[in-house]
């Protein structure tokens, strides 16, 4: 009775260190761009996640986009800060450019390498920040679509 004992209970300790081992599935690491300076005037206001973030309009100088970018509030989210900025011309939304994003460890970047993109686009397309969400990326999502929010609510769109 001893052995099945030990036995047993060896078993559900090798079980319950192999469920336990975290490995790494990141692979190689895709390059992401990392988070920018902020533009724009600290406004000090509350954000939909409660955070303090910033906000502001300036004018792009340069470059082949004509226009105005918008600064979205700094949402603070599970994994980190989001935050964008959009750019506006002629009343419609023509870029979105993520200025934060969650980066505390290797499968934050591979979420984000994959999830952002799709939600630049989607927000682009839909000229709001209607979109939906992306699986396996919610909480960046979430936040993106806050800060988003809070960028068109400033540029009057």
């Amino acid at each position: 009775m001893r052995r099945i004992s030990a036995f047993v209970l060896s078993t559900i300790s090798v079980v319950v260190l192999l469920f336990g081992y975290s490995t790494s599935t990141a692979g190689p690491l895709a390059a992401t761009t990392p988070p920018a300076a902020e533009s724009g005037t600290t406004a000090g206001s509350t954000g939909s996640a409660g955070s303090t973030g910033s906000a502001g309009s300036t004018s792009t100088s340069g470059g082949t986009s004509s226009g105005s970018t918008v600064t979205g509030q700094v949402v603070s989210t599970r994994w980190g800060p989001v935050q964008v900025e959009i750019t506006v011309a002629d009343g419609r939304l023509t870029g979105v450019q993520v200025l934060q994003q969650p980066t505390g460890n290797p499968k934050d970047e591979e979420i984000n390498a994959y999830a952002l993109p799709i939600l630049t686009q989607e927000s682009v397309d839909a000229q709001s920040a209607d979109i939906d969400m992306v699986s396996g990326a919610t909480v960046t999502s979430e936040g993106y679509v806050s800060s988003l929010q809070s960028a068109l609510d400033q540029a009057g769109l």
